[in-house]
């Protein structure tokens, strides 16, 4: 039998989802981001140019909304079709541990990946709980603005809202102690669904692509 050459694969665009949960507190509205990554695949099944990070969904749960009510819901958004496949991030800093476990109860198709926010910087993790710095988060952002490789349709619900939390949000670097200063983060305005944004492509970007980190 003559062994013939196999016919190349041809190229495609390989599509991986991400949703970032960040989970609202008494006065704060619990934001939630879903993010599709698409990576051209070439002939030889190799990326041939970065990938974009296209906002899919956007959405805020009224405020008070019980927690149960929260884990419900988004039980059912993860179970939709498109959503299947994708891999939850949530907010595990505060108030978010207690939610965490509900999370871990319900019927989602996919694991969670917790994240704890922090000052420092470093990332580690113990399992899927990881302790990720500020920084990291900002930057998963900043990068994705600064290279237009991140894409917000502007007929999404609440996508008007999402766009403005980005202009409010900011990295300014001391160029006297070249310590990191973070604008609109966590106070004064609300910034759920960019933070839901930075959970969603920071793992997609990171941890998705095996990010080293420590192992506690």
């Amino acid at each position: 039998m003559i062994e013939t050459e196999r016919e190349p694969r041809r190229p495609h665009v390989r599509s991986t989802w991400t949703v970032g949960l960040d989970l609202g507190q008494a006065q704060d509205y619990t934001g939630i981001v879903a993010v599709e990554e698409r990576t051209p695949i070439g002939w030889d099944s190799y990326p041939t140019e970065e990938p974009t990070y296209n906002v899919r969904h956007i959405e805020r749960l009224a405020l008070g909304t019980p927690y149960p009510k929260q884990v419900e819901h988004v039980a059912k958004l993860l179970n939709t079709p498109q959503l299947v496949t994708a891999q939850l991030v949530v907010d595990h800093t505060g108030v978010g541990r207690a939610v965490v476990d509900l999370l871990r109860a319900a019927n989602l198709p996919k694991g969670l990946t917790a994240v704890s926010i922090h000052g420092g910087d470093q990332v580690t993790h113990d399992g899927d709980v990881y302790r990720v710095s500020k920084r990291d988060l900002v930057a998963a952002v900043a990068v994705l603005l600064a290279t237009g490789r991140l894409k917000i349709s502007a007929g999404l619900p609440d996508a008007a809202i999402l766009q403005a939390e980005l202009l409010g949000f900011r990295v300014r670097i001391d160029s006297v102690t070249a310590h990191d200063s973070y604008a609109a983060w966590r106070e004064g305005a609300h910034d759920d669904l960019v933070l839901a944004l930075a959970l969603a492509v920071w793992h997609a970007r990171e941890v998705g692509q095996d990010l080293q980190v420590l192992v506690l």
